[in-house]
């Protein structure tokens, strides 16, 4: 996907090239696009190059979608390899919902003008460019070829490194020859952050490191001083935050998926009998579906397997606690003083009318109710509590 990690990886590609003084930059290409604004960014650098940039879609099976298309327009040389395709750079909303029409125009005649503006400056087709973005037209590697969208089909490296020999570009006002026959290809790689971010980009991620944080967030505010949550909930929110900074976040959906998360907590303490959990696991689904909500591209939203996965286990625990204090609730309380009321045992002593009762397995002092005289080893049942006094009735036969 191509987001701000990839545009500084692209871009401090191109100044390795630069430095080394090297015959070209390839800029392998397998995306189904990203954020304008990172494609823009990779452009802005291509075009300031002072190597010739190679975009070659690549391996086979790949695709150069949306930004990725717009990139290749830009490009020195644009190659392709064999069953990949290119196109569908129609422009989309960020935050999930509808663009109004005069805006959606507005977006739509940028792009469009933008990608017109490459195809001239790099002698490519400017009607496809146009119809690219408007129609979101999409074409294999022999048809971009035909229509004189890209420049050379080639199977691997080696073989564009070959067809690479020999041609001419123009390059910051002047002809440049390329000498690639037996030039060898240097990889560079991303270095660990650029990939830590990139992985920090992805919406599903993004979506679990939320959830971890709410939660550790959560259980460190019930439980203070456990510090481990407080700790892994804070890291994980703060890495949810810079995906959101990076991926435009609908905020009715994060909005949402925040009250759900809230009515599944009261629940444990109000007594809805899970009619709170139900309702906050519909929000927590919907919310979670409509956080990133690009419906047009799908590297740009949640993946609705993990959506579900989240909601069930979400909720299954919520349900556990709620079903736990319910237990808790109707259950009769078996210990302390509560736990003797209703409780049978018999006089020690007679009781005129008090003396001592054996309840619970220990010796009791006792009052007898309505002061009724109740003789040694009678059945007794408590009926109440005067502090360490027991007050007791003579026990009705069943």
């Amino acid at each position: 996907m191509i987001d701000p990690p990839t545009a500084a990886y692209v871009a401090r590609g191109i100044e390795e090239g630069e430095k080394d003084k090297a015959q070209a930059v390839i800029i392998r290409l397998n995306t189904p696009g990203g954020l304008d604004t990172s494609m823009r960014q990779i452009i802005q650098a291509m075009l300031a190059s002072g190597v010739p940039v190679v975009v070659y879609v690549s391996p086979e099976g790949a695709r150069a979608a949306s930004a990725g298309a717009i990139i290749a327009l830009a490009s020195n040389v644009a190659a392709m390899a064999p069953s990949t395709n290119i196109g569908a750079a129609h422009p989309v909303s960020m935050g999930g919902g509808q663009m109004s029409k005069e805006m959606s125009e507005k977006v739509e005649n940028d792009a469009a003008a933008f990608a017109r503006g490459l195809a001239k400056t790099r002698g490519r087709n400017q009607q496809w460019a146009e119809q690219v973005v408007r129609k979101s037209i999409s074409n294999t590697a022999d048809e971009a070829l035909k229509l004189h969208v890209i420049d050379i089909i080639a199977t691997d490296t080696t073989d564009l490194l070959h067809k690479l020999d020999g041609r001419e570009v123009k390059l910051r006002g002047r002809t440049v020859t390329l000498h690639t026959a037996n030039a060898a290809a240097e990889e560079l790689p991303a270095s660990v952050v650029e990939r830590f971010l990139h992985v920090l980009s992805d919406p599903n991620l993004a979506y679990i490191f939320l959830i971890i944080g709410i939660y550790g967030i959560i259980f460190e505010l019930q439980s203070p001083g456990a510090i481990f949550p407080g700790v892994v909930g804070a890291i994980c929110l703060i890495m949810g935050f810079y995906s959101m900074s990076v991926l435009s976040v609908n905020l009715a959906g994060l909005a949402l998926l925040i009250v759900g998360v809230a009515m599944l907590v009261v629940d444990i303490w109000a007594p809805s009998h899970g009619a709170l959990t139900v309702g906050g696991a519909i929000a927590f689904a919907v919310g979670s579906l409509m956080l990133y909500g690009n419906r047009s591209s799908p590297a740009l939203r949640v993946s609705w397997q993990i959506v579900v996965m989240m909601t069930v286990l979400t909720a299954a625990f919520f349900l556990f606690v709620v079903g736990l204090g319910a237990r808790a609730h109707w259950t009769r309380i078996s210990t302390g003083a509560e736990g003797l009321m209703g409780a049978r045992g018999a006089a020690r002593t007679a009781l005129n009318p008090t003396g001592q009762v054996f309840v619970a397995g220990a010796l009791w002092r006792a009052r007898a109710m309505d002061d009724e005289a109740i003789e040694v080893s009678a059945e007794v049942e408590v009926v109440g509590i005067d502090g360490l006094t027991l007050r007791v009735r003579r026990a009705k036969v069943a």
